[in-house]
């Protein structure tokens, strides 16, 4: 069973109008059959996953409080939008905003987009407000601090539409934190900082539930996987991808495959059981495993699981939201690695591999599975699907944690093909050109101390990393086309006082 069948079946986006009693019960008709007219501008908009949900108009303190707590309260609530048609004196939200806790956008509009000059009356003039009305309502909401993402425009217009759609993936994301169980398969591996982290802050901050497993109750069901199964998945592989001839019925690494097919179920039917979104896993800590987990892992990930390797579980987190956040649009979402570089003047580039474990949603192409050797984990040579990733754009992102607070470190990216053939290189592989360029990338990429793990998405762009960063209050230090060291270094130092005095005493 698929981890990510329909993230955003049933879900809601509630669409708050703010007015007053002040104007009558013929304007306030009118302000409710235009507001829900907006709602249903957004909901028949083919871009945004999530159903927009007209609610009543708000007019007065008491109502705004109740509404902000049923949205709390509704599991299938995503978050908010917010608009005020008229205007809606900002005191009268104060309880709203301080009680909610879903992701609130602050939709900018009007029912109309063209104003009809020579009708223009004062009843008009009354009736819509938003110009004014709306800086009153995001007064109050900056005078709480309250996190909230920010659209202008028309309902109508696709560019608006698609910023509202990102903003919803990214709930739909923040969602997936929050209630986000992820099983690490052992610990991470030995000496290494940038897999290490507070797992608790995770949950403090993220709602993220990290914890562990011994490997050896893994072990145990893998071996009891009924053998009918194994053979019934046996004949996927075959039909689904490009299988190497050692490894087909009858080839004398078959066995390879047959304990690849093992490891998954036992892995699935382990995560399923357990309602985990995501794990990891650690070549220091196999236990009873005679391979370390190669194709079953891309496969899982291939089905929205979360992961992160060595026991990077920060990078599964990133991982599971980013398959959420991209559900249904094209390109896919991987861990990744910064490898190697192309360092030729004029030609420079980045190599990112791993071990075995790059999830095939990055590719169109069918993949081959292959067996070879690994040089580390001191077990039988493991099974993995080996491509190149798809051409095009991209974001890597990795999240570290800074002691009092995690950092988000995004770099849009453009992916390239390899400069030539990789027949020696047994593994799925991506390249890209980092933007601004490879040198400003790099020093700005280690300016920020950002881990060498990484989530690689071609479904998504750098705005629904934007938005995810704004609902989960998480630092965010981006790398695009703009960047430039020294700004970059000041805006880092910038929010290293920010983030600590935000934190209280």
């Amino acid at each position: 069973m698929s981890a990510l069948q329909s993230p955003f079946e049933g879900k809601s986006i509630w669409f708050l109008t703010g007015s007053q009693d002040l104007y009558g019960d013929e304007t306030l008709q009118q302000v409710a059959e235009q507001s829900a007219s907006v709602a249903g501008m957004l909901d028949q908009s083919g871009d945004i996953a999530a159903d927009i949900v007209w609610k009543p108009v708000l007019k007065e303190r008491d109502s705004i409080h109740r509404a902000a707590l049923d949205a709390n309260s509704d599991p299938d609530c995503l978050g908010v939008i917010v608009w005020m048609h008229t205007f809606s004196p900002a005191k009268m939200w104060i309880n709203g905003l301080a009680a909610l806790t879903k992701p609130m956008l602050h939709f900018h509009t009007q029912a109309e987009a063209a104003l009809p000059w020579d009708e223009i009356d004062m009843d008009f003039m009354n009736l819509n407000q938003a110009a004014h009305g709306d800086r009153e309502f995001a007064y109050m909401a900056t005078r709480m601090a309250t996190a909230r993402t920010t659209v202008v425009g028309h309902a109508s217009d696709p560019r608006v539409q698609h910023k509202i759609s990102t903003w919803v993936r990214a709930a739909a994301g923040w969602q997936a934190l929050r209630s986000m169980r992820l099983c690490r398969f052992g610990d991470n591996m030995r000496n290494v900082a940038a897999t290490e982290g507070d797992k608790t802050e995770a949950e403090i901050r993220l709602g993220a539930s990290v914890n562990t497993w011994a490997v050896n109750d893994l072990v145990e069901r893998v071996e009891s996987i009924d053998d009918a199964d194994v053979q019934q998945l046996l004949t996927e592989y075959d039909t689904t991808y490009d299988v190497a001839e050692e490894l087909r019925p009858g080839g004398e690494r078959r066995d390879s495959l047959v304990y690849a097919a093992r490891q998954e179920l036992g892995m699935r039917s382990f995560l399923t059981e357990g309602g985990f979104t995501a794990f990891t896993t650690n070549f220091e800590d196999l236990g009873g495993l005679r391979q370390l987990p190669g194709l079953a892992v891309q496969r899982l990930m291939a089905d929205g699981y979360g992961f992160g390797a060595e026991g990077d579980w920060k990078t599964a987190l990133l991982v599971r939201a980013a398959k959420v956040m991209g559900h249904g649009l094209p390109g896919g979402a991987s861990l990744m690695e910064d490898y190697t570089y192309e360092m030729t003047p004029g030609k420079e580039k980045i190599l990112g591999a791993h071990m075995l474990e790059i999830c095939p949603s990055l590719t169109t192409e069918v993949p081959r599975i292959e067996v070879h050797p690994l040089g580390i984990g001191d077990r039988e040579d493991p099974v993995r699907m080996v491509f190149d990733t798809d051409t095009g754009s991209g974001v890597v992102v990795a999240m570290s944690d800074m002691r009092e607070r995690f950092r988000f470190t995004a770099n849009v990216v453009d992916i390239v093909p390899p400069d030539a053939p990789l027949p020696r290189l047994p593994v799925a592989r991506a390249v890209w050109e980092p933007r601004p360029d490879f040198a400003t990338s790099a020093e700005c990429w280690l300016t920020a101390g950002a881990a060498h793990h990484t989530v690689l998405t071609t479904a998504l762009g750098l705005e629904a990393f934007e938005s995810l960063a704004e609902i989960a209050g998480v630092e965010l230090a981006t790398i695009d086309a703009g960047t430039t060291t020294r700004g970059f270094a000041r805006e880092l130092r910038w929010n290293a006082a920010y983030y600590r005095l935000a934190q209280g005493l």
